[in-house]
């Protein structure tokens, strides 16, 4: 198996009544490979996978494989803070035989030592015949993977990589410098995957990949291929994007782009919920500046009436034409204030300026006919 480019870790699309949206799932899936995504990963973090029950687990996992149809790899999570929940995870989903490999992070919660982190994955590792990809994401688990002890699990059959999410590139540096060269080093981060790429690296786990498949397979093939100036033309335009599943919790801001786009619904499972306004407001900001949802089309412009004041009390037999809105007459109807009736009239509504125009040139003995401000 050659995994490198660019890999989605999917998220988990939900139905309204919160069940798994198999239809969804399906579709988002096709598009990402018709959209040349290099490879997938279902049931990660980003799919809120702490939520899934035992089978909706496998149940997402299988439709990716059926939708995939061998077309792409497929990188299956099975992550546990327990080893031996972790132990036969990994064997029941190694056992699927469109899984190419099986990515697991380290345990959560129980902070364990750089010791108990080997033995961990070493346990993994040797229960199973697929190859292992570790996940370092610190952030979220507690647990720093060192890369001293990332070098002795090097040495483990069937360890094969690592998705490098710590967020310090000095340590992803020394990574790069102590595993031995056929070793996979993925960003696990989006806004990193450039420098990643040129310290060694040979791709990412992308949650932007979600929305902008393409882009980000294009700007890692890019990168791998040391066409720099096309990869950071790509990174320099979607960075905000890639960002932006930081303004809250991820998935949150994915799944709201996604929403947005009409490709799921934006839906997610307690502890999650929606994100706040304010967020939201600047998040479709960013994602409208990407270009991936289009821009709110402009309201119908109000339609324009217009008056016309005929007024021959005082001076030469006098017309003058104004917009309804004319400020100069009196509130929303095109009428100068305090006209007398006896003196004078007002005609209207006309559709149009053209409209009006004509008529006041049928009115009879009418000297002076002029147009307000209004209508310049």
């Amino acid at each position: 198996m050659k995994l490198q480019g660019c890999g989605t870790a999917l998220v988990t699309p939900f139905s309204q009544d919160g069940s798994v949206d198999d239809n969804a799932l399906r579709n988002l899936v096709a598009w990402q490979v018709e959209s040349g995504i290099d490879f997938l990963v279902p049931c990660g973090t980003t799919g809120e996978t702490p939520t899934l029950n035992h089978d909706e687990w496998l149940r997402v996992i299988d439709v990716t494989i059926e939708v995939a149809a061998g077309r792409v790899p497929i990188v299956a999570g099975a992550t546990s803070n327990s080893t031996q929940d972790a132990v036969t995870k990994a064997k029941e989903v190694a056992a699927h035989a469109g899984v190419d490999a099986i990515l697991t992070a380290s345990p959560y919660y129980n902070k364990p030592t750089q010791e108990g982190q080997y033995r961990h994955f070493r346990a993994i590792a040797e229960a199973v015949d697929k190859p292992i990809i570790l996940y370092n994401v610190p952030g979220r688990t507690s647990a720093n993977l060192e890369p001293a002890t990332l070098a002795r699990l090097c040495e483990v059959p069937n360890i094969a990589g690592v998705k490098e999410a710590s967020g310090n590139m000095t340590q992803i540096a020394e990574v790069l410098n102590v595993v031995p060269e056929h070793f996979i080093v993925l960003s696990g981060d989006d806004a990193v995957t450039l420098p990643v790429i040129a310290l060694g690296g040979v791709g990412v786990i992308s949650v932007a990949s979600n929305e902008i498949p393409r882009e980000m397979a294009e700007m890692t093939r890019a990168a791998l291929n040391n066409d720099w100036p096309a990869a950071r033309t790509l990174h320099r335009k979607y960075l905000p994007l890639m960002m932006a599943n930081f303004i809250e919790s991820s998935p949150l801001p994915v799944k709201a782009v996604l929403s947005m786009m009409g490709k799921i619904e934006e839906v997610y499972r307690l502890p999650l919920l929606p994100m706040r306004r304010d967020t939201r407001s600047k998040l479709q900001k960013i994602a409208t500046d990407a270009g991936v949802i289009a821009r709110p089309a402009a309201p119908p412009a109000a339609a324009t009436e217009f008056y016309v004041y005929e007024n021959w009390a005082a001076g030469p037999h006098k017309a003058m034409l104004h917009r309804a809105s004319c400020g100069q007459c009196s509130s929303g109807k095109g009428r100068p204030s305090g006209h007398d009736p006896n003196h004078s009239r007002w005609h209207g509504p006309y559709s149009n300026i053209a409209e009006a125009r004509e008529a006041t040139h049928q009115m009879p003995g009418v000297l002076i006919r002029s147009e307000c401000k209004c209508v310049a």
